[in-house]
């Protein structure tokens, strides 16, 4: 029998449907109950329209900073991902590489490397 996993997630939003509040919850998360994030990056594969549908949400409490950061790391989960799903290394370095050169615009790596150090 296949098992099946469920991710849930719960948007609160204001008079203007902006978000205030996003929760997860998932049955094989390893944790119970629900957590908090403040962006929610969905992208899903149509594959019989051959397209990307995207759900893209943050808060009103997202700070630019954190923002940039976690586009950061996006970028390079996406390379790992990448390389994990294709093998192709040298498509995986050009989106680490794009990675690296986004960091250093937005001068992350000095922030970065401060928050994982102290």
């Amino acid at each position: 029998m296949n098992k099946i996993s469920k991710i849930n997630f719960t948007i609160q939003l204001d008079e203007k449907k902006t978000p205030e509040k996003i929760e997860w919850e998932a049955t094989d998360a390893g944790f119970d109950g629900k957590k908090t994030s403040d962006t929610l990056m969905i992208s899903l594969w149509d594959k019989e329209e051959r397209s990307t549908l995207a759900i893209d949400l943050w808060t009103k409490d997202m700070l630019v900073d954190d923002m940039n950061v976690h586009f950061y790391q996006i970028f390079s989960k996406m390379a790992e991902t990448y390389l994990n799903a294709t093998k192709n290394n040298e498509a995986a370095q050009m989106i680490e590489d794009f990675a690296s050169r986004f960091a250093e615009k937005l001068n992350l790596i000095k922030k970065i490397d401060k928050e994982r150090f102290s």
